[in-house]
């Protein structure tokens, strides 16, 4: 049996996870640590950074990002 060591970003951490889990040939499935539900204070902490960078994009502060590079991110 062979063993493999993968460095997975946080984004992706649980999809690549529940892709493993139903692969179904993989015997044992360590994880460094488990994916936390973000807090409530996490959740608004992020919605106050994206007004604010909408609000410098509206300003021409800050340049907007391509749908498409969002889109290939996810």
């Amino acid at each position: 049996m062979k063993q493999v060591t993968l460095q997975i970003p946080d984004k992706k951490y649980p999809f690549f996870m529940e892709l493993v889990k139903n692969l179904g040939f993989a015997k044992k499935i360590s994880m460094e640590e488990e994916y936390a539900q973000p807090t409530k204070d996490e959740i608004l902490a992020g919605i106050k950074q994206a007004v604010i960078e909408v609000n410098l994009i509206n300003e021409g502060k800050l340049q907007a990002r391509d749908a498409w590079e969002l889109i290939d991110e996810l």
